[in-house]
């Protein structure tokens, strides 16, 4: 395979430089493609001699240097000295021998990449596909609400399985602003987050089931309801009230379906009441509230924060979380949040964050219990195929570790491009934890 033609010229701020002058603290590019060398990365700081006689060995003819990036300068240009033949046989063989074992882990962790796309890649499909089913349920509901609720109950009853059968692989990947119904992608994104906090609550599957088809139908009411009220932040009283109004219609209407369970219907009625007594429709408190509403809620509101009707406003999943515990805590029940926030892990899915090496990633892949600051991080490598792109377990990795979450707005296009290929869409994932 020969190299990309960009990866044999100097990007700007680049000198070309040989092996002879390399040494650990040398920033090193290789200009060859990321598949046909051992290192998980073609740019980085040489960390110890062994990497530099390993790059040595590959007989490049030339390599790059970024000077600013390089923690000591390159050496001097020397000529390759010769050794004895039985030594430098015995080298080159070590050094290829070490190269290959090398490439094989290279190889093992671009399997288990690749599996992980697999996952992810299943999943978005599924979760398109519940999209246009609650999309069509909702759309029908005024007119035929029995058959809209028997829709939408087996998109619940679908995805309560798929939670419980798989709670390490990504579980919703729903499209912000590329489905024609805004709103059937906030209810399927509500629905999963309620059932990701429901199931950590230990609620048994069968009431799973419910709270999924109640948080499906927890904004059923909007229908009724102008867009240009629902999408204004500044309402006035009156418009206000409108907007209120929503909980109370989505409830007759979904009483008008029949045969609905109570912890559903108060799931639609109470989804805005607040732990503190500031809500609506009824300014119910604590644990008056009832435990599907509670649950509703929280999810409710993550959502709203993280895919804001406003995108400007949007929050990233951590700063989502930050926000509800440190200035909303007294709005929610304390112990479910702080049960959502265990689930969904300090750094949830689909966060941006910064290494402490420097590097930028997205977190793909939730923390173990043991380790609730080291996720599965993407690294964001330009010169790395995005479906080969390198994803980091930093719960095995222990010199790495997240330095700081990063603002999504704060973010080059390109990389979003790279991290977050479907960066309109609202990353959930859900991990095992006791």
């Amino acid at each position: 395979m020969s190299p990309a033609p960009d990866a044999v010229t100097p990007n700007e701020g680049e000198i070309c430089i040989d092996a002879s002058q390399l040494r650990p603290g040398v920033h090193v590019r290789l200009p060859v493609p990321w598949v046909e060398h051992q290192f998980m990365f073609n740019s980085f700081v040489i960390a110890d001699e062994e990497q530099a006689r390993l790059i040595a060995a590959m007989k490049l003819p030339q390599l790059f240097c970024d000077p600013t990036r390089c923690k000591v300068p390159p050496l001097l240009r020397q000529e390759e000295q010769p050794g004895s033949d039985p030594e430098v046989a015995a080298e080159k063989d070590r050094l290829a021998a070490l190269a290959a074992r090398r490439m094989a882990e290279k190889r093992a962790r671009a399997q288990v990449m690749s599996e992980l796309r697999e996952r992810l890649d299943k999943a978005q499909q599924h979760y398109l596909g519940a999209a246009r089913e609650v999309s069509g349920a909702i759309q029908g509901f005024l007119l035929h609400p029995r058959e809209a609720v028997e829709r939408v109950a087996r998109v619940s009853k679908d995805t309560t399985t798929a939670l419980l059968a798989d709670p390490d692989s990504a579980i919703v990947l729903i499209a912000e602003k590329a489905h024609d119904d805004g709103h059937a992608a906030h209810s399927l994104s509500v629905m999963t987050l309620a059932l990701l906090l429901g199931k950590q609550a230990k609620i048994p599957e069968q009431a799973l089931h419910s709270l999924g088809i109640g948080a499906l139908l927890h904004d059923i009411g909007k229908l009724a309801i102008k867009a240009s009220i629902l999408r204004n932040n500044e309402r006035n009283r009156y418009e206000e009230q409108i907007y209120q109004s929503h909980c109370r219609a989505g409830y007759d209407a979904a009483m008008r379906a029949g045969n609905l369970t109570p912890p559903l219907l108060e799931a639609i009625l109470h989804h805005h009441e607040r732990y503190d007594g500031s809500g609506f429709p009824d300014r119910l408190s604590g644990n008056a509230i009832p435990l599907s509403a509670r649950l509703v809620a929280i999810a409710n509101r993550f959502d709203n924060l993280v895919s804001p009707i406003d995108t400007r406003r949007a929050l990233s999943p951590s700063e989502a979380l930050s926000t509800m515990w440190t200035r909303e805590q007294k709005y929610f029940d304390a112990a479910l949040l702080q049960l959502f926030v265990r689930a969904m892990g300090v750094y949830p899915p689909g966060s941006i964050v910064q290494l402490s090496d420097g590097r930028i990633g997205a977190v793909v892949g939730s923390a173990p219990a043991g380790k609730p600051l080291s996720p599965k991080v993407m690294i964001y490598a330009p010169e790395v195929p995005r479906r080969q792109s390198i994803i980091i377990d930093l719960s095995s990795d222990d010199e790495l570790k997240v330095d700081r979450p990063l603002r999504l707005q704060e973010r080059p296009p390109e990389e979003l491009d790279y991290l977050l290929p479907r960066r309109k869409i609202n990353w959930s994932y859900m991990a095992q934890r006791p």
